[in-house]
């Protein structure tokens, strides 16, 4: 096996590690919301208010399908509807302090997650890897929210 073989491999073993922080953290949200509304709360609350049909685009869903999703959302308190500054005859969407505070608790566990996990590391091999992080990081290029959204990141 080369060695960009074996650092592939082990690539793969830390992301699916990663994956599994990311799962456990969105875990008790999702006894709040479901898995694509917690998709649109990410990126409302990352993104401020947006009209329905731009959320819909970047969410890669047709508009009726967002339409029935945010009805929903309106109606457990997750979102809101409000008359957008720029158009009076167009409507946007926006998290309410509610959604916020699930996006920031699911954040903050995952963080604490990844302390915990990191704590259990000698401290020169957090050293090195946050290096290698930060390297395969900068490599791979910095992900849009859209992309990352699809797992409620």
């Amino acid at each position: 096996m080369s060695d960009l073989d074996a650092a592939a491999e082990q690539t793969l073993l830390a992301s699916r590690a990663l994956l599994g922080v990311v799962a456990r953290s969105i875990e008790p949200a999702l006894e709040e919301v479901s898995l694509p509304q917690f998709r649109v709360l990410v990126l409302l609350t990352a993104y401020g208010p947006m009209r329905s049909g731009a959320v819909a685009e970047r969410m890669g869903i047709h508009p009726s399908t967002f339409s029935r999703n945010a009805d929903r959302l309106v109606a457990g308190g997750w979102v809101r509807r409000v008359e957008d500054p720029e158009s009076r005859l167009s409507v946007l969407v926006e998290p309410t302090e509610r959604a916020r505070l699930l996006v920031e608790r699911v954040t903050l566990a995952r963080r604490e997650r990844i302390v915990e996990i990191l704590g259990r590391m000698p401290a020169e091999q957090r050293a090195v890897l946050g290096e290698a992080l930060g390297a395969f990081a900068q490599a791979a290029g910095e992900p849009s929210l859209e992309e990352l959204s699809v797992l409620g990141l």
